[in-house]
């Protein structure tokens, strides 16, 4: 099937926009500030997750392997007039294009959980014979909902969790947790919430047992963005309304 976009192009841009910003250039000002690229295969077939004017959305599960072998195995909402659903089958290369979204919902206990998913905006299946090149990168540009968590494991690697707001139409946002690592981890450790930052890096799933008041333990998958190049802009937007990110669980 022919591709309606291409992921070579939208990675040049996404790396075009990155440096203009890290080196104070000027740049596209309308450029999308979510972009998730994706290439891999598809690990579980879709499920229906709501219906908004008679257009159905499905929810989809899309493998990508990382260098170390390790799969980052992501959900993806996709709608049914973009592929037939009843087509698809686990094994299958999919492409795509979209962005990287939050969804509020509150669980059993009353507290709020965040939900993020890949919402595909163009994607197409790949021939039986068409070689996969896996790709899985994003680009975030947004807003710190509160002070970094920096800190170091008990090896000694510098690790920095942030939780980036970033604005969409209809003036909505999406919350998205993303992680730094070494030098980027130390850069961002005095960033202030409010600051705007644009970030590229890729998606992660990454399984941990969660213990129940219980005593219960439950496996869970947490999904946030491993960033690899960080860019403070100098902006601050002091009248940012802040959401209590503290009361979100995984």
């Amino acid at each position: 099937m022919k591709k309606q976009f291409s992921l070579e192009t939208l990675k040049q841009v996404i790396h075009n926009y990155f440096n203009a910003i890290a080196n104070k250039l000027e740049y596209n000002e309308f450029i999308q500030k979510n972009i998730v690229l994706i290439c891999g295969i598809i690990k579980g077939l879709p499920e229906l997750s709501h219906t908004i004017m008679g257009e159905n959305f499905y929810n989809l599960m899309v493998a990508i392997p990382r260098h170390s072998g390790v799969e980052d195995v992501l959900p993806v909402t996709i709608s049914e007039r973009m592929l037939d659903m009843g087509s698809l089958s686990i094994g299958q290369g999919i492409s795509l294009t979209g962005q990287f979204r939050s969804y509020n919902h509150v669980n059993e206990a009353g507290k709020m959980k965040l939900i993020l998913t890949v919402f595909a905006k163009d994607a197409v299946i790949l021939e039986q014979d068409e070689s996969i090149r896996y790709e899985n990168m994003i680009l975030l540009d947004g807003y710190i909902c509160k002070a970094p968590g920096y800190r170091s494991t008990p090896s000694g690697r510098e690790i920095s969790d942030i939780m980036l707001g970033v604005n969409r139409n209809y003036n909505k946002a999406d919350y998205i947790p993303i992680i730094l690592w070494g030098r980027n981890a130390r850069y961002s450790a005095d960033l202030q919430a409010g600051e705007r930052i644009v970030v590229v890096g890729r998606l992660q799933s990454r399984s941990y047992e969660k213990t129940l008041e219980s005593g219960e333990t439950l496996k869970r998958t947490a999904y946030e963005v491993s960033i690899s190049c960080v860019a403070a802009t100098g902006e601050n937007n002091s009248k940012l309304e802040q959401q209590d990110c503290s009361s979100w669980v995984a």
